[in-house]
């Protein structure tokens, strides 16, 4: 919150704590070390620019090169195909290299952070390195090479409450909780594993199949990464953190899961019949899988809840591991201090001898808020020094404040429509947390006086972190009114040939509302010109114009699973050639459909109902182009299909 993110960036309002701008008042931890000598590079997922800063006008303040990453190699986005990322190297959008093959982002990732760390011990062997590495894994869209996935073939028929208790027993038995926590049950609002039938069984089995696979994977190339710092002579100076998880498992998944993750994040819900249809597809590049509900629970034992629940340990806590052989010597040992995220980097600076600045490039920066975690390396049973800390995610909030923690989840649940909560209404929880390790005990009825006691705490907490206003809106804060945009108030705007990696942002104006692409072409030859004319999305929904056999046509994907093609059946003729699109929104409401209608000059050529439309949003990372298409198709066709006439222009119009 006191950085701008307290949401992600795509939810960002015009709040301070919400803003998705980080200030220059708070340096990261790579602008630290790069001003102190060090090399810095970061690799794989970005998702810390404003959105509407990220294209290539910019600005680029906000973008890794210029927060104090010598090299950026990724994707600026939330999540990301992984067979077929939208990178940039630095700022400049690259395609993934086409002669590897099985291709994956992940192998990638690692192949070019130890190029780079091998570039930098050659160059200089004395300059200290910081590599942020940052994988899409295990964040959905979950892809795996095949023969991960098959690995895991029926290791979860069992289902979540069986897993759940199994995941428990060998907790135990490693060792790496309490021998005295409880299993905290399943909450009223998820279904039991029996509730499902066979067909939903199966369509939660397999996509559970596919995310073991995923993290295998992802397991083996990190593993790959130490191993080659390893062979280069760095492994025993160098401090490894390896945070394992994205606050908790997550939870939107429903009742069995979902081939396309994009349908849950436009607010509405898939049916079995579409995961089932497709469900040998999954973990391959035209799914956007993620898993059940249940199956996130089962991944979050033995705490409460999943990710999003700020309020309990199923939504906030993961494990850290912190490998550095020559300052660590407790090889294997555990560690259950309270500690969180934002003290890894005044754990960072006291390894690295430096003081947390006061000022940077001349600007005054704020005081840094974590608290170091070193001593923990040689100590194992010292007091944790971390007294207090507050969380809070959509309105679920809690704190935590010496062994003891306060709660409420605001009666809100992420895999299912709800009333919308009053923030007066909510019932808060008390748990005594250095006893109850998995905050199965509420406590709140036996003692009244601690739990006010602490939300008194949360409110101050709260208010010296800039919380405040508590904002509960999920999916509406996409829509929100006055964020800046890349199109601003343009009603409409052209693109020629090259303007490819275009955001997406920009055609999203077009959601919702009836518009009109004119574009204007030469055809040098009439039947056998052909290629995108404008393209947006690609696999997981979008839309394309383009001439194929020589024919215009206008292609609608709904989420992936359902296509609507409104094509000519005539070429276009030789010569110069305005060709026209126009769309009529039948209104109502988002996500309707309407009518849509091609021009060649002011003949109609073709016309169709596109029955309806994504509300929010084709995808998290895809992207808009014009005469070709980078990335994945919208169409009938083959990325990148490259128009093979002269493309003056094409314009957009709202109407």
């Amino acid at each position: 919150h006191s950085v701008g993110t307290g949401m992600v960036a795509e939810f960002a309002t015009s709040y301070p704590s919400y803003n998705s701008t980080i200030p220059k008042s708070a340096a990261t931890i790579a602008q630290v070390l790069q001003g102190n000598g060090y090399s810095t590079a970061c690799y794989g997922k970005w998702h810390n620019t404003p959105v509407w800063e990220v294209s290539p006008a910019g600005p680029f303040d906000r973008w890794p090169t210029s927060l104090g990453f010598d090299e950026f190699y990724g994707f600026m986005a939330g999540e990301a195909n992984q067979f077929y990322p939208a990178l940039f190297h630095g700022t400049t959008p690259i395609e993934r290299p086409e002669h590897v093959e099985d291709y994956h982002f992940t192998t990638d990732m690692v192949d070019k952070s130890l190029a780079w760390v091998m570039r930098q011990q050659v160059s200089n062997p004395d300059k200290p390195f910081f590599l942020y590495f940052a994988p899409g894994a295990t964040h959905s869209p979950h892809h795996a090479p095949k023969s991960y996935i098959e690995k895991y073939k029926g290791k979860f028929d069992q289902g979540w409450d069986k897993m759940r208790e199994e995941t428990f027993a060998r907790q135990k038995k490693l060792g790496v909780i309490p021998e005295d926590a409880k299993l905290t049950p399943r909450d009223a609002s998820m279904p039991a594993w029996d509730s499902l039938s066979p067909e939903e069984q199966k369509v939660a089995s397999r996509l559970m199949e596919v995310y073991a696979g995923f993290l295998d994977h992802t397991d083996v190339e990190v593993g790959r990464l130490a191993d080659g710092i390893k062979e280069l002579g760095e492994w025993d100076n160098t401090m490894f953190i390896y945070i394992v998880g994205d606050n908790g498992a997550a939870g939107p998944g429903g009742r069995y899961g979902v081939f396309n993750a994009m349908v849950n994040l436009n607010g509405l819900r898939e049916n079995k019949d579409v995961v089932l249809l497709r469900l040998e597809e999954c973990g391959g590049p035209k799914a956007n899988n993620d898993y059940a509900t249940g199956h996130a629970w089962a991944m979050s034992t033995p705490f409460q809840f999943v990710k999003q629940f700020a309020s309990h340990f199923g939504g906030t806590r993961n494990p850290v591991i912190i490998t550095w052989p020559d300052k660590i010597k407790d090889k294997g040992g555990l560690r259950t201090q309270f500690h969180h995220v934002i003290d890894i980097a005044p754990t960072i600076y006291e390894a690295a001898g430096l003081p947390a600045p006061t000022s940077v490039d001349g600007i005054e920066q704020m005081p840094i808020q974590g608290v170091p975690m070193n001593y923990t390396f040689d100590q194992a049973e010292a007091p944790s020094t971390r007294k207090t800390q507050y969380f809070e995610v959509v309105g679920v909030r809690g704190v935590y404040d010496d062994g003891w923690m306060a709660c409420t989840y605001h009666n809100k649940y992420s895999w299912q429509a709800s009333k919308v909560p009053v923030f007066a209404d909510d019932t808060w929880e008390l748990y005594h947390v250095e006893e109850d390790f998995s905050q199965a005990e509420d406590l709140s009825a036996e003692h009244p006086e601690k739990l006010e006691e602490l939300k008194k705490l949360f409110l101050v907490e709260a208010e010296k972190y800039k919380v405040f206003p508590l904002d509960d809106r999920g999916f509406a804060r996409v829509l929100e009114s006055g964020r800046p945009t890349i199109v601003g108030d343009r009603t409409s705007f052209t693109l020629r040939k090259g303007a490819i990696r275009m955001p997406e942002d920009m055609i999203r104006t077009t959601f919702n509302k009836s518009y009109e692409i004119n574009a204007k072409l030469s055809i040098p030859n009439a039947g056998k010109t052909e290629g995108v004319v404008l393209a947006a999305g690609g696999y997981f929904g979008g839309l394309a114009l383009y001439i194929k056999d020589g024919q215009p046509t206008f292609t609608y994907n709904y989420f992936g699973s359902e296509y609507t093609t409104i094509a000519s059946k005539e070429s276009l003729p030789t010569g110069e050639v305005a060709l026209r699109f126009t769309f009529d929104y039948d209104g109502g409401g988002t996500g309707k459909g309407g009518s849509a209608r091609l021009f060649v000059g002011d003949r109609m050529v073709a016309e169709g109902k596109i029955p309806k439309t994504v509300p929010l949003g084709f995808s998290a990372d895809e992207t808009l182009d014009a005469g070709e298409d980078t990335g994945t198709p919208s169409g009938n066709y083959q990325c990148p299909f490259r128009f093979t006439g002269e493309l003056n222009s094409v314009t957009v119009t709202i109407k």
